[in-house]
């Protein structure tokens, strides 16, 4: 494992995936720790930043280009930054089960499924984690 090929990169890919460490991390403890408390408020907002930080500087990653510059990646972009203030507002509107769903559903996708997807040969998570 060699963090080398990721800060080779473009500074966008670093920033990216760093924050998606960071953002799966903490994903993993909140889903762990109790809810509805200080704690869980505040690396919630923590997290959500971290969502928007790896929605957004997607749009700066062009490494699989099927529509011009774009990729069918950056739809689940999109669609993150659109899920994560309808997941805030329920959650301040203590719709709990609204919350809950919209917050797996993002760290489902958006960490899960999306990270599983850079592990594939030729892509530079590729190359970290099991070498080039």
């Amino acid at each position: 494992m060699s963090l080398a090929p990721l800060l080779d990169a473009a500074p966008a890919i670093p920033v990216h995936a760093m924050a998606a460490m960071a953002a799966f991390a903490l994903g993993v403890v909140q889903f762990a720790a109790p809810k509805g408390t200080l704690p869980h408020r505040t690396v919630g907002w923590i997290w959500v930043s971290l969502m928007a930080i790896v929605a957004a500087s997607s749009f700066w990653i062009h490494e699989i280009r099927l529509l011009g510059p774009w990729s069918p990646i950056h739809l689940l972009s999109i669609l993150v930054l659109a899920m994560l203030p309808v997941a805030v507002i329920a959650a301040r509107g203590h719709n709990v089960s609204r919350h809950r769903k919209t917050m797996i559903g993002i760290f489902s996708g958006g960490l899960i499924i999306a990270g599983l997807f850079t592990l594939l040969p030729g892509r530079i998570m590729h190359a970290v984690v099991f070498g080039p």
